[in-house]
């Protein structure tokens, strides 16, 4: 496995060292490599989301239009 040193504010070390005080990581490297993972997932999800945009082809609606749709069913649930 590679090694990778990094420089940290005080309080992101804070941070790390709090998620590994929760139980949830054994250590620092745990939790770096679980944000690692969660960025990548995203990064594939946003990227599948734009193709599908992409292919949905071309709406009339305007921008005013979806907000207001989406409001509207915000306003319902």
């Amino acid at each position: 496995m590679a090694t990778l040193n990094v420089s940290l504010t005080a309080e992101m070390r804070e941070w790390i060292d709090a998620q590994i005080s929760s139980g949830k990581f054994a250590n620092a490297s745990d939790y770096i490599r679980d944000l690692i993972r969660r960025n990548q997932s995203e990064r594939e999800l946003i990227t599948l989301a734009l193709i599908e945009g992409e292919l949905s082809g071309e709406s009339n609606l305007t921008i005013n239009d979806v907000i207001k749709a989406e409001k509207k069913r915000l306003r319902n649930e």
